[in-house]
């Protein structure tokens, strides 16, 4: 199916895992006053996502399920890495503030890519983090309405271009975790602590 180009669409949905027993977790919401906005052909959201959606009138309701691979792919054991506690200390101390377990944090490999990591372990010889996205593997099931569709303006996407191209640092950028074979081992504590992976805005 061809992707629609350059369509603006505002949308609030839940998002929910599906576990193997159909029983739902609530992923993550936006409301009215904080819908979901993007321009279609960008990359901002999820492919899937983008067709389900983009084809719907003002007012439509959707309800609509993600394989893994349609999402944010299988999850991979070999994301989990153990990396210095080195990497998290500023002028001496660890940087306990904002790294504890369970937190998502913003790394850096030595070739300057960021990418997004969760924090699962702290021990005296390292940090474990899990560069796996946060639904990697999971069954998504996505429940909305379309706010708004209609063609994007030239000023909205030339804003949207901009915003792309000039290093603006939001999430979604840190989102895409394709070929994390990055060397964990020199790896960099960036801090941009956006408190997690957006989920909804890295579709």
């Amino acid at each position: 199916m061809d992707k629609p180009q350059n369509k603006f669409l505002s949308v609030v949905y839940q998002l929910y895992s599906v576990a193997e027993n159909g029983e739902k977790h609530l992923e993550e919401q936006t409301g009215d006053d904080r819908p979901f906005e993007f321009i279609t052909g960008f990359g901002i959201s999820l492919d899937r996502f983008e067709q389900e959606v983009s084809g719907l009138e003002k007012g439509s309701h959707f309800d609509f399920i993600l394989q893994p691979g349609e999402a944010f792919g299988d999850y991979v054991p070999e994301g989990k890495h153990k990396v210095s506690r080195d990497v998290f200390t500023i002028n001496g101390h660890f940087d306990h503030e904002n790294i504890f377990e369970g937190a998502t944090i913003t790394l850096m490999d030595n070739e300057d890519h960021q990418f997004m990591a969760k924090v699962v372990k702290i021990e005296e010889d390292g940090v474990t983090v899990d560069t796996n996205h946060p639904l990697a593997g999971k069954l998504l099931n996505f429940t909305g309405r379309v706010i708004e569709n209609r063609e994007a303006t030239e000023e909205e996407i030339q804003h949207l271009i901009k915003h792309l191209t000039g290093g603006c640092g939001h999430h979604c950028g840190g989102c895409d975790h394709e070929g994390c074979g990055h060397d964990h081992e020199n790896c960099d504590h960036h801090h941009d602590h956006e408190g997690g992976c957006g989920c909804g805005h890295c579709h």
